[in-house]
């Protein structure tokens, strides 16, 4: 149920609240004293996430909204039935997205690059659509988009995956340009290796595929990228941290990885 808010609190909506990146982030901000409308597929999650935070830190308000920002329809009715209150989104993290399978283009199936473009790319775009003008209404606001290292170098067998956080990066940019005349700040962090659900989902539910994926290093994990979300989103109304890469020690670049026994 949709309460009633203080709107002189500071207000952030994460999509992809329901595991990994976004609930790490959920709870950074949840800790630093924000009200936050949480998105995401799995409204059991989204609930357990809302009743964690509010045992936590009682005076943070909560609106849990479940859908899957593939779905246009059902995006835009969440977000525009959002009362007046729940409007005044000082900070948005587009941080849902996710990769299907590990093989070239002509062994992909067609349907996980529908799903990667819709979630990756239409997802952030649909999203933002919404959110956006409430900002430029304001005359200030923050879209924080979760890129990744894949959106700046590409690797075999992630085509479709690599276009999808290319376009990300461009998105942002050219954002960037757009709605810097109202105030608004708009910045990327592209992590490298992060441990979470992503390789799981990535390998269709093979743990022990996804788990190799992280042998013989220390990769990052959400907290770590929750870190640097707060870190662009809480500097002075003066600065704008407009682009962050992110990579464990072991990581160089997406080829360079340095593993151990």
């Amino acid at each position: 149920m949709m309460g009633k808010r203080n709107v002189d609190r500071r207000l952030a909506l994460v999509t992809g609240a329901t595991a990994g990146i976004g609930e790490a982030v959920a709870r950074r901000f949840a800790a630093e004293d924000w009200d936050l409308v949480l998105t995401g597929r799995r409204s059991e999650r989204l609930i357990a996430l809302s009743q964690e935070l509010a045992a936590r830190c009682p005076q943070v308000s909560v609106l849990a909204l479940t859908f899957d920002v593939c779905d246009e329809e059902a995006t835009f009715a969440a977000l525009e039935g959002l009362s007046e209150d729940w409007q005044s989104v000082d900070v948005l993290v587009n941080n849902a997205g996710l990769s299907q399978s590990l093989e070239p283009v002509h062994r992909q199936d067609p349907a996980d690059w529908d799903r990667m473009i819709d979630t990756n790319i239409k997802g952030l775009l649909r999203v933002s659509r919404v959110v956006a003008p409430w900002m430029r209404r304001r005359g200030r606001g923050h879209i924080i988009n979760l890129g990744s290292i894949a959106g700046k170098e590409v690797y075999a067998n992630g085509a479709v995956y690599c276009a999808t956080k290319h376009a990300v990066e461009a998105i942002t940019r050219s954002m960037r340009m757009e709605l810097n005349p109202d105030g608004i700040k708009v910045g990327l962090i592209a992590p490298g290796l992060v441990e979470t659900e992503f390789s799981i989902v990535r390998f269709k539910g093979d743990r022990e595929r996804a788990a190799a994926v992280y042998h013989g290093l220390e990769p990052l994990v959400a907290d770590d990228i929750a870190d640097a979300v707060w870190y662009m989103a809480s500097r002075p109304a003066h600065v704008h941290v407009a682009d962050m890469l992110i990579l464990p020690t072991a990581q160089a670049s997406m080829g360079q990885i340095t593993r151990r026994p």
